[in-house]
């Protein structure tokens, strides 16, 4: 993922996107894993989930303004929408997510 990208796959998305800032070194992370993935798949054509790795894509990371991992940033029409920062159980990402829908 690069700036180019992220303008292309988030931010000009026609879904509300949930980003999920992690690290591979982040036990958290680790255990919304499966959380995002089971998202991803519940939720699909409805919502675009992407992962970003933030040792990886620090400029995006930076420019999101992520400080702590793991993230979760909701975007809807190109703007932020919501945030979630560390480790939530799928109910709560689920009612965030039907907000938007």
């Amino acid at each position: 993922m690069n700036d180019t990208d992220f303008k292309t796959e988030i931010l000009s998305s026609n879904l509300p996107v949930l980003v999920d800032f992690f690290a591979t070194w982040c036990v958290p992370c680790k255990s919304i894993s499966p959380i995002i993935d089971s998202i991803n798949d519940e939720y699909k054509n409805k919502i675009k989930v992407v992962k970003i790795d933030i040792d990886e894509n620090i400029e995006i990371t930076k420019q999101c303004g992520v400080k702590g991992v793991p993230t979760l940033i909701i975007f809807k029409d190109g703007v932020e929408y919501k945030r979630i920062v560390g480790l939530k159980l799928k109910r709560e990402i689920d009612s965030i997510l039907k907000e938007i829908l």
